[in-house]
């Protein structure tokens, strides 16, 4: 057991208020895990109905909106892996800035790829190379693209600094899917695909403060999670095929692992909660595990709470009411016992039409007014009620031919929704 542990170790700012900021959903599934605290919002719209506006994109990606203020922030990616075929070198991602108000575009980035880049076939035919979804801290917006880099932007869209986190390709050649996430003055990402490492990077200089790298590491899609443990405590899990890990985020050093029987890759994201790190995932060997935190070194015999055949290859879980609930990419509904593990409920759901390409369900489901928003790839958006019945209320779709991959977010009443093509805001006008 020791592949794990090879550790090495300004422009224009827009003012945004206090009140924007405590309902902002400024980072991948929002601040609470997927769960939102607001209370109105309509479960029913068309292109006629409770659609505040529409932004048209001018390229395709997987990552999901993010809200700051007054600003919706979401990448895409043109020139390559388009339906036109496209050049490889010619591919260029992209940060949008969409004024939430009225829906234009403020302004547009756009960076050239480092190449060479993985090519267009195969997995990444499913998700394409915009994958990550942006953070922000209220003042700049951070962006993982992949070779490219980690690039931090102000909110009038000056760049401040870009810093490469390798330039490698796992075995698949899949791309990058992990997001960053903000702790203290550092942005980390999971560089899995890109060096086999977890990096820590100054917010304000993009310089590197820590790596912590391993093997294992491979095929880990997973987005990370902090974990506050009640001592005090932070600990940064990281998800990788057959462990879990548990960091110092402050140096990127190992406190502990736990060995689990989920293998070939992991993609949904570490959900966190009360001391306990859930993570789902794994192909070949796959399943649910709950592992407490705070353990040192090897935990497997000490930690792991439960194990759970239930999984999911691709959507998050949202841990609410002591409770995991999750619809898979197969549009099969899964809730679990927080504390035990045990099976609650799980069912299949009906679609309108199991979607035209791929598994039908990518995004993750939303928690909000007692609800569960799920955005299917080409079936449309289904609002279920919030409990272990998973019962659809209503199946909402818009005139738009192209795929819905991402994760919805909520924000002060109204609901932000990507496309291929486009961005949506359902709800009430501001």
């Amino acid at each position: 057991m020791n592949r794990w542990v090879q550790f090495i170790l300004t422009g224009a700012i827009s003012l945004v208020s206090v009140k924007a900021i405590a309902e902002d959903w400024s980072q991948y599934r929002g601040p609470a895990g997927a769960i939102s605290p607001t209370k109105n919002i309509p479960t029913e719209w068309s292109d006629k109905k409770n659609v505040v506006w529409k932004a048209d994109l001018p390229g395709p990606g997987s990552s999901s909106p993010i809200i700051v203020g007054d600003r919706v922030f979401i990448t895409c990616y043109t020139g390559y892996g388009i339906p036109s075929g496209g050049d490889p070198s010619k591919l260029k991602r992209h940060l949008i800035c969409i004024n939430r108000l009225t829906g234009k575009t403020e302004w547009a980035t756009g960076i050239d790829a480092v190449l060479p880049e993985d090519p267009y076939r195969g997995y990444i035919m499913e998700h394409g190379y915009a994958s990550s979804t942006p953070v922000s801290d209220g003042e700049n917006v951070y962006v993982f693209f992949g070779k490219s880099g980690v690039v931090a932007y102000d909110l009038a869209g000056n760049k401040l600094w870009q810093t490469s986190v390798g330039i490698e390709s796992d075995n698949r050649r899949w791309g990058s899917a992990s997001s960053p996430l903000l702790y203290k003055n550092m942005v980390i990402v999971n560089a899995s695909s890109e060096s086999q490492s977890i990096r820590a990077l100054d917010k304000k200089t993009g310089l590197e403060i820590w790596k912590a790298e391993g093997a294992v590491l491979s095929l880990s899609f997973s987005s990370p999670a902090i974990l506050k443990m009640p001592d005090g405590h932070d600990e940064l899990i990281i998800a990788a095929p057959g462990e879990i890990w548990g960091l110092n985020p402050d140096t990127g050093k190992l406190r502990w692992f736990a060995e689990v029987n989920l293998s070939g890759n992991v993609c949904p994201s570490v959900v966190v909660g009360d001391g306990i790190v859930f993570v789902t995932g794994g192909f070949q060997s796959k399943g649910t595990v709950a592992v407490r935190g705070g353990g040192k070194d090897n935990v497997t015999k000490t930690h792991i709470v439960w194990t759970s055949r239930e999984s999911s290859y691709v959507p998050s879980p949202v841990l609410i009411n002591g409770k995991l609930y999750w619809v898979d990419e197969s549009a099969r509904a899964v809730c679990l016992n927080a504390a035990t593990g045990e099976t609650v409920s799980q069912q299949r759901l009906t679609l309108n039409g199991n979607g035209k390409n791929g598994k039908p369900i990518y995004g993750s489901i939303v928690s909000v007014a007692d609800k569960f928003i799920l955005v299917t790839r080409n079936a449309g958006v289904l609002v279920l009620q919030g409990d272990s019945t998973f019962k659809t209320l209503i199946t909402n779709k818009l005139p738009d031919e192209s795929d819905f991959n991402a994760t919805p977010a909520v924000a002060n009443n109204q609901i932000f929704i990507r496309s291929n093509v486009a961005v949506y805001c359902i709800g009430s006008k501001l």
